[in-house]
């Protein structure tokens, strides 16, 4: 079952394009394992920068970046490779900490690992040894759930992105988009209001990658979640995002904010139309201009 083919019965409410007056979500209490969030959350950074060594040599991955990102818009963030997208989405998540400057949630800072945060990686990194529902779950078993309560939340989420049938599944029994759906499954376990998603269909097929890009709408028209998006793809940006953030090449630096002003619901089908359109030239132009890696 695609996540858009969700019965009513999820629906808390559907969440507004940012730049329609229609009135938005509030706060609920979960419900068929959906928790909508109000709309004081927020993403904010302020003069982060991060740096590494390697072989002795310090590399800035990341300089002076101030961004602010509303409740319930999708963000995208494209860059060179290399440009710190990753660490951007790192350190928003409290996994790494800036050298300098903060990130706040919802007006409070991060200081690190933090539950209000779900991640997606690259890969889906489930752990091989346990089932679809076990790996979902593993976030509410390190907080103490019962296991009772943990396994029925696990089997709601994996309903939710369309795995009913499959929580007795091992990865290895997993296509790779159905393995990026339990992960994505597992990042939202502990209803957080903000989702980040680093590249999470990029190992995928195009086909595949189109669709499932179109089912994380449907999802996310249902949960209100925030999301920042990595992508290397300036068409998946343009399609999924409310904006685009450009960085340029490394040390990364927002160089473009470029807003995405197309109606939704959008349907994966105009992904060709969005590739030449006036939001992807703009990115593609931002991106060309601020290709150089600074020594």
């Amino acid at each position: 079952m695609a996540w858009s083919a969700l019965p009513p019965a999820v629906l808390r409410c559907s969440v507004r394009d940012p730049r329609s007056q229609q009135a938005p979500c509030e706060h609920t209490e979960p419900r068929d394992g959906i928790t909508t969030h109000a709309t004081s959350d927020a993403i904010a950074l302020s003069h982060v920068s991060r740096s590494f060594t390697i072989d002795g040599r310090r590399i800035d991955a990341v300089a002076s970046t101030t961004m602010a990102i509303t409740t319930g818009q999708i963000v995208a963030i494209v860059g060179p490779s290399g440009s710190g997208k990753s660490t951007l989405l790192r350190v928003i998540s409290g996994l790494l900490p800036p050298d300098t400057g903060t990130v706040t949630l919802s007006g409070s800072p991060v200081s690190g690992p933090d539950e209000r945060v779900g991640m997606v990686f690259q890969e889906p990194r489930l752990l091989p040894w346990r089932t679809a529902e076990d790996n979902v779950a593993f976030p509410l078993e390190l907080r103490g759930e019962p296991k009772a309560a943990r396994l029925a939340r696990a089997r709601e989420l994996l309903a939710l992105v369309g795995l009913s049938g499959f929580e007795s599944a091992r990865p290895h029994q997993l296509s790779g988009g159905m393995a990026q759906r339990v992960a994505l499954a597992r990042a939202l376990a502990l209803d957080p209001p903000v989702l980040l998603l680093d590249e999470p269909f990029g190992a995928l097929d195009a086909l595949t990658r189109d669709r499932l890009d179109a089912e994380l709408l449907g999802l996310w028209e249902r949960i209100g979640t925030t999301i920042v998006l990595v992508t290397h793809s300036i068409p998946e940006a343009v399609f999924l995002a409310d904006r685009v953030l450009v960085l340029s090449a490394r040390p990364g630096r927002v160089v473009a904010d470029v807003p995405v002003d197309l109606e939704r619901p959008r349907r994966w089908e105009s992904l060709d139309a969005l590739a030449s359109g006036s939001a992807a030239s703009t990115v593609r132009r931002a991106l060309e201009a601020h290709a150089s890696i600074d020594a």
